[in-house]
């Protein structure tokens, strides 16, 4: 149908050439050829059209493939590590017994061991005042740390709002990727915050429970050097045990 209105059309063409034209200046016209060379041009414009749209497709392929490579603009990092610096400043900053394993085994074997007759009394009440200055600076320390982590919190909300929005805004799977991992370093800053605090709320725990174990083991051997004649225990000694 089609090949027939264009041989159509050609005829027409023919015909009012061949009415119009002068004389002198006639024209043969060839509707086979016209209208191969008409079809010829179809298909070359259908060719150019096709490669126009393959062209497309790969452009939009490539400013997909950009938007996965980049990088996120929005970064959290600093901001984390600032706030887990300054929970390990907090830790690194414990008073007398710290968290050391040879610091602890030292204060165990000398203010906290077991108590034995050849101790003088000025050595039990040294110790006794070791014990209790232990105990008052694990307290500070533990809430020193405490609130370390409380003034991390604002921080640590600043930052989850702007990942959330980051990653729900992001362009591609790099910045989706990169966000999600900033979210969970937020989360194991938290972690360590929250680690941290424990710790420190458990050291002075542990402190003052050693404490009152070791003033126990003194006040029996404190009843003892009391009880026996010769011993010369004064009332001041018995007041500096508790």
């Amino acid at each position: 149908m089609r090949r027939r209105d264009l041989l159509v059309a050609a005829g027409t063409v023919a015909l009012v050439l061949g009415v119009t034209a002068p004389a002198r200046a006639l024209v043969v016209f060839d509707p086979n050829n016209y209208v191969q060379n008409v079809l010829t041009a179809a298909r070359e414009l259908q060719q150019i059209s096709n490669q126009i749209t393959s062209l497309q497709n790969e452009a939009q392929m490539l400013i997909n493939q950009a938007k996965n490579l980049a990088s996120l603009p929005y970064s959290s990092l600093q901001q984390l590590q600032s706030s887990i610096q300054r929970t390990q400043q907090l830790l690194a900053q414990a008073q007398r017994v710290a968290y050391d394993v040879q610091q602890i085994d030292r204060a165990f074997s000398t203010s906290y061991a077991p108590v034995n007759g050849s101790q003088s009394s000025q050595v039990l009440i040294t110790n006794a005042q070791s014990r209790w200055q232990n105990s008052v600076a694990a307290l500070q320390d533990s809430l020193r740390v405490q609130a370390g982590v409380v003034g991390n919190l604002d921080t640590n909300r600043i930052q989850t709002s702007a990942l959330v929005t980051s990653s729900q805004g992001a362009s591609g799977a790099l910045q989706a990727t990169q966000a999600g991992n900033q979210i969970l370093a937020l989360q194991a800053q938290q972690l360590a915050d929250l680690t941290a605090a424990v710790a420190a709320q458990g050291r002075a725990q542990s402190l003052e429970a050693a404490q009152r174990t070791s003033a126990q083991d003194q006040g029996r051997e404190q009843l003892r050097r009391f009880l026996t004649p010769g011993q010369g225990y004064q009332s001041r000694d018995v007041r500096m045990f508790h």
